[in-house]
């Protein structure tokens, strides 16, 4: 799937197929999957690693080279150690704060990240279980972008269309929206558990005996 191949399934969503005679240019319609595609993004978020190097002496790790970023979810230090040593961490803009007991010691780092994803003319990193998900996104936003275009001009359905598209349209982010909660939330249980400690934790309330 690429841009070109979305922008197709979007129009025949939106019944918009009249090369001659469409409502939304292309321009507006990549705008729309643009838009789609973001959210998308913060809910199931490109799952990226990246190798940086440590300042000795230094807890924070400048992470400003990694581009286009949603988030982080973990880091490992020092790297290749089995099971992975990962530092409880804090965030604040470019920078990364290794709060665990391991200083670096200007080794490098293991940053795992989720960044946005691209649906472009080459190819996509959306994953095709998923990219009719993005049609819905881009269809609600298109007919919400449209109806509100459409208030007070004249157009040959009367004054109810506007009305229409903007309720069609709210329908179809529901759904979108509605779905990428569902993802965020299956997502974020499946990264989570990436990371269980190695060891079982101490029961605080049972007492096992001697």
């Amino acid at each position: 799937m690429n841009l070109t191949d979305m922008r197709i399934i979007v129009r025949r969503d939106l019944h918009d197929e009249d090369s001659s005679n469409y409502r939304w240019t292309n321009d507006e319609i990549d705008r729309h999957i643009a838009h789609a595609v973001k959210e998308y993004s913060e809910a199931v978020p490109l799952e990226q690693k990246a190798t940086l190097a440590t300042t000795a002496g230094s807890r924070e790790v400048n992470i400003s080279a990694i581009t286009d970023r949603v988030m982080v979810e973990a880091v490992e230090y020092p790297v290749g150690k089995f099971p992975g040593r990962y530092q409880r961490f804090s965030l604040w803009s470019d920078i990364v704060t290794v709060l665990g007991n391991d200083v670096p010691d200007g080794s490098n780092a293991y940053i795992y990240y989720g960044k946005l994803h691209t649906l472009d003319v080459t190819g996509s990193t959306v994953s095709a279980w998923h990219e009719d998900i993005i049609a819905v996104g881009a269809c609600g936003f298109a007919a919400a972008e449209w109806a509100v275009y459409a208030i007070n001009r004249v157009n040959v359905g009367g004054s109810p269309v506007p009305g229409e598209f903007l309720k069609w349209g709210k329908e179809k982010l529901d759904v979108f929206h509605r779905e990428l909660k569902r993802l965020k939330r299956k997502n974020r249980i499946r990264r989570h558990s990436l990371y269980l400690p190695h060891a079982e934790p101490v029961s605080k309330s049972t007492d096992f005996g001697p």
